[in-house]
Parts: C-alpha cells; sequence; structure tokens
C-alpha cells in the first residue's frame, strides 16, 4: 500500500529549506517558510512540472516522514533540517 499525502498538510513544503531555485522564489526558500507554489488547500501548483526542484520530487510521502499528523511531519523534517544543515565556520 502507497502512504498518500495528507490534505491541507503541506510539511514538506514548509519545514526544509530548499537551495535550488523555485518559480517566484529564484534564491531557494529557507526552512520554516511556506514555499510560494502552494494553492490555498496546500496542494503543489508545480507538481510534475519540470521547473518543480529535484528535491521536491525526491521527497515521497512514508509513515516515518508524515507520522500520524502534520504536528508530527512538521518536527520530523524539522528535526531533518537541523540535522542536515551546514555548520557555520566559527573559524577566524
Amino acid at each position: 500500500m502507497t502512504f498518500q499525502c495528507r490534505p491541507q498538510c503541506a510539511a514538506c513544503c514548509t519545514a526544509p529549506s530548499i537551495s535550488s531555485p523555485i518559480p517566484g522564489m529564484p534564491n531557494g526558500k529557507p526552512a520554516g517558510v511556506l514555499c510560494i507554489q502552494l494553492d490555498e488547500q496546500l496542494g503543489c501548483k508545480i507538481f510534475g512540472q519540470p521547473e518543480r526542484p529535484a528535491v521536491c520530487a525526491g521527497l515521497q510521502p512514508s509513515f516515518e516522514m508524515c507520522g500520524n499528523s502534520k504536528t508530527e511531519a512538521m518536527f520530523f523534517l524539522t528535526q531533518l533540517e537541523v540535522a542536515t544543515a551546514p555548520q557555520a565556520n566559527n573559524s577566524q
């Protein structure tokens, strides 16, 4: 059985940062910011289109990522964002 996206969730379009250009967001998207390509129902307006970033196309819904609620999905994806963020260079 395939895991389906939860309606009105968009955690995967909010929590992670995206470093590649998105139509309307030429510098990508910071973590925690809604993607400009979300419609009123929080669906992707460029789903399946060539201008959709590869990172978005590669992110597939799963129970491990999405959990039982949008809150659980946001928590998991935020933790993943923190764990994979480049470390700030503190050396002078």
